[in-house]
């Protein structure tokens, strides 16, 4: 074969190394170098290569013949081509897949190599003196090109290396030497330093300016040869040293690059297309951070970028080059970003805006009741062995000490061991079909096979045991099968029920903890086994492997015991297992987030050569380092023998200990901290006895080749590592990096499966997040509010892509993001829309937290009492899962803000809502609710951490203050006022920490309408005090029980004190009174006496007869019956009277009658109707009448019927501020539903004085994440004779019901115009008030109103006088 060398006079400089396999092995293998140069620079030449290479490679001869160049003119282009060739012998062929090209260049004949800058794709820097550069596969090809940009690298050396085998090839014992075109003067002469300089400063300031630390100088060597190589290219293109000059410099010294002016000479009319001008615009737009343009602004962007596009023209690119190159992004622009505004964080980080409903889940939520009836509505089908078990469990007298299950070829082996009578039974079950011996003892039977070993009292703590079935014995995995005869710590009988939990899957699992215990892979493998169970069972199910998984994962249980498991075989269990877990998480998107939790604890895992580097890469540290012996050779043993997460820390331990410089303190400061104490090291099978010790020469290596082995641990151990997650996404490559250059591994072929890969991916950038938030902690101590709000969002968003059911979430950071908005504009009620943002996101956290604890809690209960763990890790189980999340962190952030929101808003650290001194005795309960009909026979002060807004005040107390964010205008804050007993809400969590502090102290409190004081005082000041003459039972009211009169519909000019009570009589007084822009519902009305008319009626015999035992039992004080009661009145059936004369009076009065739309409507209509009467029998209302003394069998109850108007808001008023007691002002509040509801969180409110009525003053913005809606129907509203009594407010006390049921709407304020339209806001909240003024003036008395608005009308749909 012929060849020929040729040389280039200009850089870069490839050469290309090319092996490949011969047809025809018998033929001596050959080596070919060939060359061929061309360039835009003419250049003649009439010599010729007079060398000759010759060596010794894989045994064969290798030859270079001369050859000259064909022609004295040629076209050079910068490129060498050699292509070396040989046979593939068997030896060769098996090492194809570890060829390496070991490299340098030359710099003026010195022998020590130089490393090029300009590197291919995979090249690592061996030793910091060579270069290492994988073939690559082209086919049966090998294939290899190395770029030379570095003009003054004057040859090549280099050597092929067989890394599998540690085996090197050379020339003759040489090295290679490859000698690169020479130049016809030096290069430094070519391109004048100081240009080299200036290119090398606008490189590093595109970077960021970053900063070079000692050890990163050689990089930034490697930077300033890159800037004279990029000028080089400018010359290969044409461009003279004073065109050069021109573009970098300018005369005032300053360079083109950092004014953002170009050059002049390219201002000049190009032909640029606009399409491309326009797409270079909008990457100048997009780079410029997305600023707002003026209409001139964006005509100057159009010709800069058309400029920018003519620069490349002028250099020589096509346009057809430039268009493909500007679709990928890939044209480099110089854009100047308009000036930032002052102290406006969220402009420090521009981020691209999205549609945040994209991320929204909202699946269809599974209660944990309906998923236990659905449970136990399919009950699975026991085994004969499972029957013979739970028959031995449920025996009278017989305690279970342990209960396993064991695999046993094709079936499973269940082992109980009980206590009864002092003797230990040990009892074996199977449903193998062939005969089996026990070794220890027999027992021959076809079929199911059962043994009674029958112990005595005895120092026995366990039994070993074989089994032996036709020829062969039968083993646990190769060991003796083993059964201990002491119990749990607590015994089984003592656990808890299960109830809310998939017991038979946590049994199953208690079962197979002995076997799960022995390693890694055992465990990993029996969670696979059991995921298709967990996911027939629903979301229980997951929650009993997330609540297993998580005890494993906090060492809670044991990691490893008496097996040896190499780490491959641990990696391939976790693969298995989390490739089952994505994939229910593709088919199940409503059980993500709980498969996520799974994910994160189980580890990614991964085939092939992902476990087995954890063994390969502590050799080679220990061999590259010298450090075999010690602890190190403990570690390797250990790693060997059953890798963990714990490894994860002994890896950071010994990081940190080499940078502290060797101080061992740090060594056992960072295990200690993340739970591993000596006693740990030592309890492995494989112990680590010793403390690292090593050598100072060793640092820099050991801290490189220990920084690359944590990536390693991490991506087989951990799930929420970001950089392993990474580059498990980005794919693996086939040889060793860095430190693992020369070991043999398994490559993985192509990409990663990939979706697993992406969730550890989101896993882990969760976690990062969330780190990096909690970090800053510190610098937030003085930071300005948007600061805080900006970090809030991103939180937030963090939460939101990891959970299910999102939408609340979503609301809320639409809310932080309107919050920041008006912040940016300048809106002075920002403060006040954000604090009612950060309301509503502790609502939601709460309610996460909730659902977790309902969830996951009794789970762990469960679990952890059938495997005997500490009651410590069982009781705080949801508390940690919580901490773990991003629920948490935002959590902090919430409280760090709040402070600040109600300074700058003007709110204090008091809401008072019923402002009356009172002098009591602390008392701290978790919920007004659980101590609503005690009686205190002291006066009290209730601390309540959940108030409601339902609950009843109980006797005795004197004042009660909450966290909780009752309504103004909720039943518990009415009832307060009315009863004269002190009501607010702290913000201030010191405060309240105070006064729980305080407990059982008597206080006195003194209140404003804006604040409260408190001081401890002496009994004396209680003897002297109003409270003192207060407490105790309230005087009786009397009440006159109403008759039938002999109708069972009425219409509203029939409604007088005898018929309907003063809900109804207000309503139709109303009409025709009020101002005509004020609307007034039709109405009519079911009258006293009905109810009893219908009880007595012969269709409801039964009925009545049932009530009268249950009202007896009721008098008897037996509490319970109220829901009995309740169920037994919607028993009730309709006479055919009721049902026609109600059809008529509706009809008459232009009200739709329910039955014109079938029977069915009527039967929902019937049923409403029945559920207010029931509401004379709920607990609050029965215990309100007790507490009075009001004889509860005189209470009759009239139904008020109503068309429900299709609204946009719902509203209520107190014609007097019922805080302050201002007369002069109007106090309302809701506008976030169509019907008032009883949900957490605040409605909108808002005062307005009645002599300037078109000023209304918003004092709080909506929280309450759910509204309450409903379309065109008909509300039944109650309406007894026990309402708006003297000295007794019971409005409120008895329900009003829909004959539809309402839809509950997550609401969305950022959208609301009420909320973001000030004029609409100002016109509607004047209205308003408006109504309500006119009411009053109208009964001449302040006023309790209620209230809707549709589409900008007000209707009122009932007053009352204000209590």
């Amino acid at each position: 074969m012929s060849n020929s060398i040729g040389h280039c006079l200009l850089p870069p400089t490839v050469l290309k190394h090319q092996s490949q396999k011969n047809s025809t092995t018998c033929i001596a293998g050959n080596t070919l170098f060939q060359a061929q140069v061309t360039s835009q620079i003419r250049k003649s030449s009439s010599s010729a290569l007079s060398s000759l290479l010759s060596s010794d490679f894989r045994g064969h001869r290798l030859k270079v013949r001369k050859s000259g160049l064909r022609d004295n003119r040629v076209v050079v282009s910068g490129l060498v081509q050699a292509v070396l060739t040989t046979d593939q012998t068997s030896e060769v062929a098996n090492s194809r897949d570890n060829l390496y090209l070991h490299w340098g260049g030359l710099q003026n004949k010195k022998e020590k190599w130089v490393l090029p800058g300009h590197r291919p794709e995979g090249t690592k820097v061996y030793k910091e003196r060579a270069l290492r550069t994988p073939f690559v596969k082209s086919g049966s090809n090998l294939f290899l090109k190395v770029e030379i940009d570095d003009p003054s690298i004057q040859a090549l050396e280099f050597l092929i290396v067989d890394e599998g085998k540690n085996k090197w090839y050379r020339n003759n014992g040489q090295n290679f030497h490859v000698k690169l075109p020479s130049r016809e003067k030096p290069v430094s002469d070519v391109v004048p330093e100081d240009l080299v300089q200036v290119q090398a400063f606008l490189r590093w300031e595109k970077k960021g300016k970053q900063m070079y630390t000692p050890e990163q100088e050689k990089a930034s060597k490697v930077e300033y040869e890159a800037a004279r190589a990029e000028l080089y290219e400018e010359i290969a293109r044409g461009s003279s040293i004073e065109d050069i000059r021109a573009r970098l410099t300018k005369k005032d010294g300053t360079t083109s690059e950092q004014t953002g002016v170009l050059d002049p000479s390219s201002t000049r009319k190009s032909d640029i297309p606009d399409d491309l001008a326009q797409i270079q615009a909008y990457i100048r737009w997009e780079k410029a951070g997305k600023p707002n343009f003026s209409a001139d602004q964006q005509l100057i962007e159009f010709e800069e970028a058309r400029k920018d596009l003519q620069k490349e023209v002028d250099k020589g690119t096509s346009l057809d080059d430039i268009r493909k190159r500007i679709t990928k992004g890939e044209i480099q622009t110089k854009v100047q970003k308009p000036p930032e505004k002052k102290h406006n964080f969220n402009h420090r980080i521009q981020r691209k805006k999205r549609d945040l409903m994209q991320l929204l889940n909202k699946h269809i939520p599974v209660s944990v009741k309906s998923v236990e009836e659905e449970v136990s509505m399919k009950p699975k089908t026991l085994s004969a062995v499972e029957l013979y078990t739970n028959a031995i469990e449920e025996q009278k007298g017989i305690n279970v000490l342990s209960k396993k299950t064991y695999r046993l070829v094709d079936e499973e082996l269940s082992v109980l061991v009980t206590k009864a009578s002092s003797k230990i039974r040990v009892h074996l079950a199977t449903g193998m079909k062939e005969p089996l011996t026990l070794h220890w003892a027999l027992s021959k039977k076809a079929g199911e096979w059962l043994a009674k070993i029958e112990i005595g009292e005895g120092s026995f703590v366990g039994m070993p045991f074989v089994l032996f079935s036709g020829k062969k014995w039968l083993k646990n995995n190769g060991s003796d099968f083993y059964v201990e005869f002491v119990g749990p710590k607590k015994a089984i009988k003592d656990a808890s029920d299960g109830k809310g939990t998939a017991k038979a899957l946590l049994d199953k699992i208690a079962g197979l903890e002995s076997e799960a215990q022995k390693s890694f892979m055992h465990r990993f493998n029996i969670a696979a086994d059991l995921m298709e169970e967990a996911k027939d069972t629903g979301e229980l199910g997951l929650a009993a492997i997330l609540v297993w998984m998580r005890f494993m994962a906090t060492r809670q249980l044991i990691w490893n015991k008496n097996y040896n498991v190499k780490p491959r075989e641990i990696s391939r269990a976790q693969d298995r297992l989390t490739d089952l877990l994505q994939n229910v998480y593709v088919d199940y998107p409503q059980y993500s987030e709980l498969l996520r939790m799974i994910m994160s604890t189980v580890g990614r895992g991964g085939e092939g050569d992902v476990g087995q580097r954890i063994r390969d890469e502590i050799l080679v540290i220990q061999r590259n380092n010298d450090c075999a012996g010690g602890m190190m050779e403990e570690w390797h043993q250990k790693l060997h023998n059953n890798t963990s997460p714990d490894d994860v820390v002994i890896c950071q331990a010994l990081i940190d200990y080499i940078k502290s410089d060797f101080d061992i303190s740090v060594y056992w400061n960072t295990l200690n901290s993340n739970g591993i104490t000596k006693e740990r090291l030592l309890s492995y099978d494989r112990a680590i006895h010793h403390e690292p010790n090593f050598r100072r020469d060793q640092k820099n290596s050991l801290l490189h080749d220990l920084g690359s082995y944590m990536r390693t641990l991490k991506a087989v151990h951990s799930g929420a590592d970001l950089e392993s997650a990474i580059s498990n996404c980005m794919g693996y490559k086939s040889e060793g990096q860095g430190f693992m250059v020369g070991v043999n591994i398994n490559p993985v072929s192509g990409l990663p499966s990939g979706f697993p890969d992406l969730l550890f991916l989101d896993i882990a950038l969760d976690s990062t997040v969330r780190t990096a938030i909690e970090r800053s902690y510190e610098e937030l101590n003085n930071a300005e509010p948007e600061r805080v709000m900006y970090l809030i969002t991103l939180l937030l968003e963090n939460l939101i892509l990891s959970s299910d059911n999102n939408e609340d979430l979503i609301y809320c950071l639409k809310g932080w993001n309107q919050a920041i908005s008006m912040l940016e504009t300048g809106d002075g009620s920002w403060a006040l829309f954000a604090k009612s943002v950060l309301d509503r996101t502790r609502l939601a956290l709460a309610s996460k937290g909730e659902l977790y604890h309902q969830l996951l809690q009794p789970s762990a209960e469960y679990l952890g009492s059938r495997l005997g763990l500490d009651q410590w890790a069982v009781s705080i189980f949801t508390e940690e899962m919580i901490r773990a999340g991003s629920a948490a962190s935002l959590s902090s952030l919430v409280n760090r803000l709040d402070p600040i929101l109600r300074n700058v808003a003007h709110l204090g650290s008091w809401q008072v809502i019923s402002p009356v001194e009172a002098i009591g005795y602390i008392v701290v309960v978790d919920e007004l609710l659980s101590v609503q009909n005690e009686s205190y026979a002291l006066p009290t002060i209730l601390v309540a951490k959940s108030v409601r807004g339902e609950e009843e005040i109980p006797d005795g107390a004197v004042a009660v203050v909450t966290p909780d964010m009752p309504d103004v205008l909720s039943h518990v804050s009415v009832r307060a006022r009315n009863s004269k007993v002190c009501f607010a809400t702290c913000f201030d969590t010191n405060i309240l920490d105070d006064l729980q502090d305080k407990e059982g102290k008597l206080l006195k409190l003194k209140p404003t309408s804006a604040d409260i004081t408190y001081s401890e005082v002496q009994e004396g000041d209680l003897r002297g005090s109003n409270n003192s003459e207060e407490v105790g039972p309230s005087p009786s009211i009397k009440l006159v029980k109403k008759q039938f009169a002999g109708k069972f519909a009425i219409s509203s000019e029939e409604f007088t004190s005898e018929m309907v009570g003063a809900k109804s009589r207000n309503i139709a007084y109303l009409k025709g009174k009020v101002p005509s822009w004020v609307g007034i519902p039709t109405s009519v009305a079911l009258p006293f006496g009905v109810f009893e008319e219908v009880l007595s009626d012969e269709l409801n015999k039964g009925v009545s007869e049932k009530l009268q035992i249950l009202k007896k039992k009721l008098v008897a004080g037996d509490f319970d019956v109220l829901v009995e009661i309740r169920k037994t009145v919607l028993e009730l059936a309709a006479p055919p009277h009721l049902v026609q004369e109600l059809k008529n009076k509706m009809q008459s009065s232009d009200m739709p009658w329910p039955g014109d739309e079938g029977e069915q409507r009527w039967e929902q209509a019937w049923i409403a109707i029945k559920k207010v009467w029931a509401s004379k029998w709920n607990e609050r209302a029965y215990f309100s009448t007790r507490k009075v003394k009001l004889d509860h069998d005189l209470l009759c109850m009239a139904v008020l019927v109503q068309e429900i108007i299709n609204a946009d808001y719902a509203f209520v008023i107190h014609t007097t501020n019922p805080s302050s007691g201002d007369s002069s002002e109007i106090y309302a509040e809701g506008l976030g539903e169509t019907l008032v509801g009883a949900y957490p969180g605040r409605a909108l409110s808002f005062i307005v004085k009645k002599d300037k009525l078109d000023s209304p003053k918003v004092l709080g913005y909506p929280s309450k994440p759910i509204g309450l809606f409903i379309k065109r129907s008909i509300i039944f509203r109650s309406d007894s004779n026990g309402e708006d009594l003297e000295g007794y407010a019971g409005a409120g006390l008895y329900d009003s019901v829909p004959m539809d049921e309402e839809d509950k709407i997550v609401l969305d304020y950022s959208c609301d115009p009420l909320m973001v339209d000030g004029n609409f806001q100002k016109s509607i909240l004047s209205n308003i008030g408006r109504a309500g003024d006119a009411i009053e003036k109208l009964y001449g008395s302040p006023q309790d109103i209620e209230g809707v608005v549709r589409d900008g009308k007000i209707y009122v749909v009932q007053t009352r006088p204000q209590m």
